[in-house]
């Protein structure tokens, strides 16, 4: 079973994050209930901390410095073109066909009259953006959240959300359909680089602002997602941390 494998290779990460060591709570910084598992979180956080500071934003920086804003726009437009799609999917499985038959149509208008997906031309023609996940459609379903837990490279989760995540990437077929390896895997990557720039700004942000960022992620990741789940919400985009799940 396909989606046991891609679990096995989430404990398999957590492993690794394992070796950078468990983090101590900061002093003065109350435990959240939340949150049974902080110190190994904070250890998993650092290291996500670590990467994104030496890998991801230098590629993301050079990314910015190459490609004008207009071509990244227009990235950013074609993944969240592709997006759509799931999301439809996503949105039928929680009851709500209307929000659906949305999602398609913004695929319809944004592929045919924005240049296959680089331009997009629905939202400013009265189809607002929505965005769903497994995760999300577990919760609509009833399935508790469970603790929170960060991820290694994946970030900010939940026992549930982990779970959903496996199931994000295991119906992720249109980029496995590409019969060009190569092809695929310069997709996925600039996929997670079109991600990390998105939240670029926001990233900076955080690092000057937050008293306690690893406290500040978790509590604004719990919220958001309870949002989403339970109030209806009218999915605008809300300020994520740098490690936003790249297949969302």
């Amino acid at each position: 079973m396909q989606w046991l494998v891609k679990l096995r290779h989430f404990l398999l990460l957590g492993l690794v994050a394992t070796m950078v060591g468990c983090a101590s709570i900061p002093a003065g910084v109350e435990p959240s209930p939340n949150d049974p598992w902080e110190p190994f979180n904070r250890s998993v956080f650092e290291f996500n901390e670590g990467l994104d500071a030496y890998v991801l934003k230098p590629v993301v920086t050079g990314y910015r410095f190459v490609l004008p804003e207009f071509v990244r726009d227009g990235i950013y437009n074609f993944f969240s073109n592709y997006s759509d799609i799931y999301t439809a999917l996503q949105n039928l499985l929680q009851g709500k066909p209307d929000y659906a038959f949305s999602d398609l149509m913004r695929v319809v208008v944004n592929t045919t009259f924005g240049l296959g997906g680089l331009i997009d031309m629905a939202t400013p023609g009265g189809l607002p953006k929505h965005k769903e996940d497994w995760g999300q459609t577990f919760g609509v379903w009833g399935l508790p959240a469970g603790p929170y837990v960060v991820l290694p490279f994946f970030g900010p989760s939940s026992v549930r959300d982990t779970f959903g995540t496996v199931a994000d990437l295991e119906s992720d077929y249109l980029f496995r359909l590409l019969p060009d390896v190569a092809l695929r895997n310069s997709l996925t990557g600039l996929r997670v680089v079109n991600s990390r720039n998105t939240y670029y700004e926001a990233g900076d942000l955080l690092d000057g602002a937050a008293l306690d960022k690893y406290s500040f992620m978790r509590d604004a990741y719990i919220q958001r997602r309870e949002y989403q789940i339970n109030e209806g919400r009218e999915d605008e985009e809300v300020l994520m941390p740098p490690y936003q799940n790249p297949y969302e």
